[in-house]
């Protein structure tokens, strides 16, 4: 696919690489768009940390019911099957490891997989935590979807993250615009790039890239 990807397209090759049965978080912001591209009729579960299980993608139109939202706080639908649930139980599923993958924003991800996106440490900002650090703890797999570089052209996968931090170690995944990068113990594995090459992309990140095995 060529490249860079635009949200959409982020969030479809998101999509592509969820399992189907998997039980699923999707977090606040870019992430809930991967619910249009799930094919939840093939067993695929989506959860909200507000207290539903079963929920469908954005509600439109007609379909918006102002009782039925995600966390976000978006109207969304439900599907045949849907529970609702006490907001102490949805996170009693968050932390008790009962999440296949909870997919989330970041600030910055650590080449380890250090997960920091509650608050950057200005000053005037307002550190906005929600459910994030008991889904990074709690959820089997951590997907992160985010721009790869700042507005300030920095990168935001780095060797150490310098932004508070929401979980340690427990990212495994991190999607951007320009590559998709898998956090292994045997380092950072750049499976797809988008619209770049990679000996630029390595040229440009403080991290230590490399190629799948298969290709290197």
């Amino acid at each position: 696919m060529s490249g860079p990807l635009d949200r959409d397209e982020m969030a479809r090759i998101v999509a592509r690489d969820i399992p189907d049965g998997s039980y699923v978080n999707l977090g606040i912001g870019q992430p809930t768009k991967v619910a249009d591209y799930l094919d939840l009729a093939g067993g695929v579960v989506l959860h909200t940390e507000n207290g539903m299980l079963g929920m469908g993608p954005i509600a439109t139109g007609d379909d918006v019911d102002p009782d039925l939202t995600n966390a976000g706080k978006q109207p969304v639908t439900e599907l045949p099957g849907a529970a609702y649930f006490h907001h102490a139980d949805s996170f009693a599923m968050m932390r008790g490891g009962h999440l296949d993958i909870c997919i989330m924003g970041a600030f910055q991800v650590s080449a380890r997989g250090d997960l920091a996106n509650w608050h950057t440490g200005a000053p005037d900002a307002i550190p906005a935590v929600g459910g994030a650090m008991d889904l990074a703890t709690g959820a089997r797999d951590v997907f992160v979807m985010m721009s790869l570089f700042a507005k300030d052209g920095t990168a935001k996968l780095v060797p150490e993250c310098t932004y508070p931090l929401t979980g340690l170690a427990c990212v495994s995944r991190v999607y951007t615009e320009l590559a998709i990068f898998h956090l292994t113990a045997d380092g950072v594995v750049v499976p797809e790039t988008f619209g770049i090459e990679f000996d630029e992309l390595a040229e440009r990140l403080d991290v230590e890239i490399r190629r799948p095995p298969n290709r290197e």
